[in-house]
């Protein structure tokens, strides 16, 4: 077998989001021959691909029928989060910067900014959370974290170092201030702090870096379309009327032609209520199908339902994340999707 043979069977493999072959992708690497036996690296987009499975067995499938019946081949997949393209260098070990965005309070946007930072990372990527909701910070409870950030002076600068938890950067303002503590600013202040938090953190290296929004269409968004190298916004809402209207007025604040950045989709939280002496049945305790409607109306992706669940609000009061667990699904299938999203658009 030659290795011409192997990568012209792989080139009639396509990526079922990218729509190109493999092989035109640059996603077949290191590519061995020995006999009959076939080894190479075939290397995703991102770490949470659902469709790894299938792209593996017809890259398999592939070389077995148009090379050799008798091949023996084995497929390593792994992944390399590909930067978007940008023309600052702020943040610049962070590959995608993903806003969690509202247009009102109380919709589960800070546990979905969490949830969505622990499923990247349990799917293998690098990720930071940082909690821009100054007024209501939500982290510290989150992940059950209440100390301070360390200082480090760098090139004559002083620089914060985000507390690490469940494998992942964090910082809040909430580090910063006691539990209940209300934090009085106006708004030039609200903006000067936010600017530290991209300028003067030492994020390292991310894949992801996951900003939770304070709810509105304030000083924090523009400051953020502003400063960061934004890769797009989330949109988090519940079924009823009243929560769309206000996410359709964030969906607007993001097209304007001032601030323009990406919408990678919307997501409905609390969408229903599954009883547990009853787990066929979905009561939909804030009405039907709000976020899908919104998501269509502007032409956007629906990145999926959440349920209304204790489990979720246990693990959210205590700071006890656990992905193995089967109530965590619905969160970690949202994860994957918003990264696929994110792949598409980079294509």
């Amino acid at each position: 077998m030659r290795k011409e043979e192997i990568l012209k069977a792989l080139s009639m493999v396509e990526d079922p989001d990218l729509k190109k072959d493999l092989v035109t992708l640059g996603m077949i690497e290191n590519l061995k021959i020995d006999g009959l036996q076939v080894q190479f690296d075939l290397v995703l987009t991102t770490p949470a691909c659902p469709m790894k499975d299938t792209m593996v067995n017809a890259c398999k499938t592939a070389i077995l029928y148009t090379v050799n019946k008798d091949a023996d081949v084995h497929v390593n997949a792994t992944h390399r989060v590909v930067q978007q393209e940008r023309a600052t260098d702020v943040l610049k070990g962070v590959k995608h910067v993903i806003a969690v965005a509202s247009g009102k309070g109380g919709v589960g946007k800070s546990t979905l900014s969490a949830s969505l930072a622990l499923g990247l990372s349990h799917t293998g990527a690098k990720v930071g959370l940082l909690d821009a909701d100054i007024y209501g910070p939500s982290i510290p409870t989150l992940f059950n974290v209440h100390a301070a950030p360390e200082m480090k002076e760098i090139d004559g600068r002083n620089i914060m170092i985000p507390i690490e938890s469940h494998g992942i950067k964090l910082l809040s303002i909430g580090f910063m201030t006691a539990p209940g503590q209300a934090v009085v600013w106006r708004g030039p202040m609200i903006s000067s702090a936010f600017r530290q938090f991209i300028n003067d953190v030492d994020w390292g290296d991310l894949d992801y870096l996951i900003v939770d929004l304070p709810p509105g269409t304030g000083d924090v968004q523009i400051s953020l379309s502003q400063l960061a190298p934004l890769t797009g916004v989330v949109i988090v809402t519940t079924p009823q009327q009243m929560a769309t209207s206000d996410a359709a007025r964030a969906i607007d604040m993001f097209q304007l032609d001032a601030i323009a950045k990406p919408i990678i989709g919307v997501v409905e939280n609390m969408s229903f209520f599954t009883p547990v002496d009853a787990p066929d049945k979905k009561y939909r305790l804030f009405g039907e199908g709000g976020g899908k409607a919104l998501a269509e109306k502007n032409e956007l992706p629906f990145l999926g339902e959440l349920p209304f669940q204790m489990e979720l609000g246990n693990a959210a009061d205590t700071g006890k994340w656990d992905f193995s667990q089967e109530h965590m699904k619905p969160y970690l299938d949202v994860a994957k999707e918003i990264a696929r999203q994110i792949s598409v658009m980079q294509a």
